[in-house]
């Protein structure tokens, strides 16, 4: 029988891969349908502890070949600057300006300002592994969320005559948006089922 870490793990490995699948990174269909039995043959053998670092991938959009993206899995129970230098070494190796850093528990306050200070050039997410255990945008009270492309956002405004400002907001700590990874400027379609209309959409930006 499998421990509850590493079900846990799977879960959170499971949800992080239609995370960035969702931003439209390629991920192979395997990975989004691994089983638990599947996923502990692979990374926990013959019931083996299992090796975090071996959770690490990279993947890449498929719009720009040019435009990665690592996800890390620290062992760490709680993250200091030591392991997010790590990191930023094998984002320089591999010509990556884009992580996400998966945490057991925490992150130092040292290695948060860190984190911070390496933005704009390089953007370093984090997500704690209790946001990561159920994917928060299949759950049925959560409506379908479309992140616009800035051609779309554009043709949004000028087909309703709309400045940016007068658009609806959502803050970028907002847990769908982060999941998305949305930036300041960019504008979400949420599109909610109605009773009268089929269903009713609503656009917000991101702040």
């Amino acid at each position: 029988m499998e421990n509850r870490e590493t079900v846990r793990l799977w879960r959170v490995h499971k949800t992080v891969h239609q995370l960035v699948h969702d931003r439209g990174y390629v991920v192979a269909q395997s990975e989004l349908d691994m089983t638990l039995s599947d996923f502990c043959s692979l990374y926990a053998p013959s019931g083996a502890i299992l090796d975090r670092s071996s959770l690490n991938f990279l993947v890449v959009h498929r719009d720009s070949a040019a435009e990665k993206l690592f996800v890390f899995f620290p062992d760490d129970q709680s993250v200091g600057v030591k392991p997010i230098r790590g990191f930023l070494e094998k984002m320089n190796e591999h010509s990556v300006s884009r992580c996400i850093v998966v945490i057991k528990q925490s992150l130092t306050p040292s290695a948060a300002k860190v984190m911070a200070s390496l933005a704009p050039k390089y953007v370093m997410e984090q997500f704690g592994e209790a946001e990561l255990v159920v994917n928060i945008t299949e759950h049925k009270l959560v409506p379908l969320h479309v992140v616009l492309g800035d051609e779309e956002k554009q043709a949004l405004l000028q087909r309703y005559r709309l400045k940016e400002t007068q658009l609806p907001r959502i803050l970028v700590t907002d847990p769908v948006a982060r999941y998305y990874g949305m930036r300041r400027g960019q504008v979400v379609k949420i599109v909610r089922p109605s009773e009268t209309a089929g269903r009713y959409v609503t656009y917000r930006l991101a702040i």
